[in-house]
């Protein structure tokens, strides 16, 4: 089991994001339990980031929207970084 670690980048930008997206909010609960039990899990579109993300991963939240990771796999940590659609997170 990985534990999920907020950054404070994260907290303030999903403050923003679920005010915009509430109804996401419970899919954004269901990622995480997959996230803690499996980052890999195949529903989750788990792939790594190139060019100046190099060194950090996405998973999916929904279609449009993602979810920026790093994970520390020695201590099983995931240390959430961002959240919102394709074009903010990968700018």
């Amino acid at each position: 089991m990985y534990n999920l670690v907020w950054t404070e980048t994260f907290l303030q930008t999903a403050r923003k994001f679920f005010k915009k997206h509430q109804e996401l909010k419970p899919v954004f609960e269901e990622v995480s339990k997959m996230l803690q039990a499996n980052p890999q899990n195949p529903s989750l579109k788990f792939h790594h980031l190139k060019g100046i993300h190099k060194g950090k991963s996405a998973v999916s939240l929904t279609y449009s929207y993602r979810i920026v990771i790093t994970i520390k796999m020695t201590e099983k940590e995931i240390y959430l970084l961002d959240i919102g659609s394709h074009y903010e997170v990968y700018k």
